[in-house]
């Protein structure tokens, strides 16, 4: 069998002019959007399944979207000043963001990370400078976030900034910004929902916020796991979770609830048919925006690919 499909041969010479940034923090963003075309089989003629690859920034995941917009807005604002550490909980990607535009910009990061995080996360943050205190790994995120808001607490000298992305409002503004003007210059104006789902609820908040602005009209689904126990490292099931304070289910038109099992079948799918290596959230993801296209006759279903698979490879 040849190694190249007949129909992408012609397509093979296409360029696209390279890019060039005066710094790592111009290279976040502008992540492709791609088709998919056999983990789709079955839709009706009428219905297209795109993913965002966020995977594609130079952190690796779609947290280097708000990641970056908290450090500028906290320098702007002065709330993060000289000689202070910015610190926060996370399952691993923002962590990884946080550490990557730490070092950038000269800034110390200490994260609060569940002991049970990816050993990939932890050695790729490490890299960076960054230093981690666990947090109990029967706990999940929720564990990391009581952590957190103890040390900040016992933080006499001011020594800390708390990005605290899940209360920070730059969190959702990263998306309404920057994510949702692209997918909907990327699709033409012709997305009909937005499906992604719910750690700090960021992604889904803002970039929903923002397409909702261009046309009222698209459907902005919110997927979540079906269980309190579940293998969907970074998600929050939300009935039995800390709920972010930025999250506001009422903006939602729906929520899909995705069983573990199925969103890991799922990246094992997109990795064997599409060519998209990428963690279990984004399993959870295209499993969700399938759900909700398997109900259209018509539609431009949008997703999120979080991350690559090479921070859970070994799991």
């Amino acid at each position: 069998m040849s190694s190249t499909h007949p129909a992408w041969t012609h397509r093979l010479g296409q360029k696209h002019p390279p890019q060039r940034h005066e710094g790592l923090l111009d290279s976040i963003g502008n992540t492709p959007l791609v088709r998919l075309n056999r983990v789709t089989q079955g839709l009706s003629d009428g219905v297209e399944v795109w993913a965002k690859m966020e995977s594609m920034n130079p952190g690796g995941s779609v947290k280097d979207r708000p990641a970056r917009q908290i450090f500028v807005d906290a320098l702007d604002s002065g709330d993060l000043g000289d000689d202070q550490t910015l610190i926060d909980a996370t399952s691993g990607n923002t962590g990884i963001a946080y550490a990557m535009i730490g070092a950038f910009l000269g800034i110390d990061v200490e994260l609060v990370m569940p002991s049970n995080v990816s050993p990939q996360r932890k050695e790729i943050v490490r890299i960076y400078g960054a230093t981690i205190t666990f947090s109990d790994p029967m706990e999940g995120s929720d564990g990391a976030i009581r952590l957190v808001r103890q040390i900040v607490e016992d933080d006499d000298e001011g020594r800390y900034f708390y990005a605290d992305q899940y209360r920070n409002p730059s969190n959702v503004r990263a998306h309404q910004m920057t994510t949702a003007p692209e997918i909907w210059g990327q699709t033409g104006g012709k997305i009909t929902h937005f499906v992604t789902s719910t750690g700090t609820s960021g992604t889904v908040m803002g970039t929903g916020r923002g397409l909702k602005e261009r046309n009222d009209d698209i459907q902005v689904v919110g997927a979540q796991p079906s269980d309190s126990f579940h293998g969907l490292e970074g998600l929050k099931h939300m009935p039995s979770s800390i709920k972010p304070e930025i999250y506001r289910e009422e903006e939602l038109d729906d929520i899909c609830w995705i069983d573990t099992d199925e969103a890991w079948d799922m990246a094992d799918a997109l990795a064997q048919k599409e060519g998209i290596a990428c963690g279990y959230s984004s399993g959870a993801n295209v499993v969700a925006a399938l759900e909700v296209a398997r109900e259209l006759e018509q539609g431009l279903v949008v997703t999120v690919i979080c991350d690559h698979a090479d921070r859970y490879v070994g799991e």
